[in-house]
């Protein structure tokens, strides 16, 4: 029991150190004067990603591969197949222009290449830098993008004296690093008491647990009919995952010995991620039928995870 409380306490820490972390960056970042649309491009895309960062980065230090791996895979599978899924069948979503153009194929490319890094069963940290530099050349890409078109958008951000926006960066980074140890060594523990791999916990537990501001940001912005926030702020926490999420884990502690089902998991991710693509294409939309289509997928696919980690598969 302990352990599970423990684990909800750390993705309490993980959430609302993001929150504190975001939005005292943001604040800091308004008082020098930084556009609104760069800060949403960096800063909140970067604090949105920041719990999967403290746990994948946490437990390949702790040399649990399995997790940190998992972590990324189960998070992009969410991210697409419940967090979209579950979005379209509340509200029919329209797919802006530039997210076909552009994000989306991006986030085919990007998770085709790990797939490829992972062929053997590591991720060194030269490929942790290659995928590093494409998330820096992607930032610069789509922030010029932005300047460019002048999508400055709303400008929400919480003005705060200087002092009170370092205290809640501190209280942040403070809530997430902790939160990251906390999920990490419970999930762990959890998973040996239940005889579950740290693959499928990682794939599921904290997978759905650290999946949780992208699913709330998402329902909320299409309940509201902003459809293209919700699947922008998708795709985009995608591409982040891999990015910089998996590439500075590897880069911080290369990755040695991953599981030949993490190989399968991220194959599965590629091809769901190809299948997205497609659906959405040629009508620029995520029908409702199709959310549901999106969300029986992910439910048979946690289905055969779990048959296959306590060897109930027929094959």
């Amino acid at each position: 029991m302990v352990p599970v409380l423990l684990l909800l306490l750390g993705f309490v820490l993980l959430i609302k150190g993001a929150d504190f972390f975001v939005d005292g960056s943001s604040a800091i970042a308004k008082t020098f004067k930084i556009p609104p649309v760069i800060i949403g491009l960096t800063i909140v895309a970067l604090g949105t990603s920041a719990p999967e960062a403290a746990v994948s980065i946490q437990a390949a230090m702790n040399q649990n591969n399995a997790i940190s791996v998992s972590n990324v895979i189960g998070s992009n599978l969410f991210n697409l197949l419940m967090v979209i899924g579950c979005c379209a069948v509340l509200k029919k979503m329209n797919v802006d222009k530039s997210i076909l153009r552009r994000d989306f194929p991006l986030c085919i490319f990007v998770t085709a290449l790990t797939v490829f890094f992972l062929r053997d069963r590591g991720l060194s940290r030269t490929e942790g830098v290659i995928l590093l530099l494409l998330f820096f050349v992607y930032l610069t890409v789509i922030v010029i993008a932005a300047i460019k078109n002048k999508e400055v958008g709303e400008d929400s951000i919480k003005p705060l004296p200087v002092w009170l926006s370092l205290v809640y960066i501190a209280l942040g980074l403070v809530g997430v690093v902790w939160g990251g140890d906390l999920v990490v060594d419970n999930a762990s523990r959890i998973a040996e008491r239940l005889g579950m791999s740290s693959t499928l916990i990682g794939l599921t537990i904290v997978a759905l647990g650290t999946s949780l501001p992208e699913l709330v940001t998402s329902l909320v912005a299409s309940a509201k009919g902003s459809s293209d926030l919700a699947i922008g702020n998708v795709i985009g926490s995608n591409i982040c995952n891999i990015l910089f999420v998996l590439a500075a884990s590897a880069s911080i502690s290369p990755m040695k010995g991953i599981s030949a089902d993490s190989l399968i998991d991220g194959a599965v991710c590629l091809g769901v991620t190809v299948l997205m693509y497609l659906m959405c294409f040629r009508k620029k939309q995520f029908s409702r039928a199709q959310g549901a289509v999106c969300i029986v997928i992910y439910l048979v696919y946690t289905a055969y995870i779990l048959l296959r980690n306590y060897n109930l598969l027929p094959f």
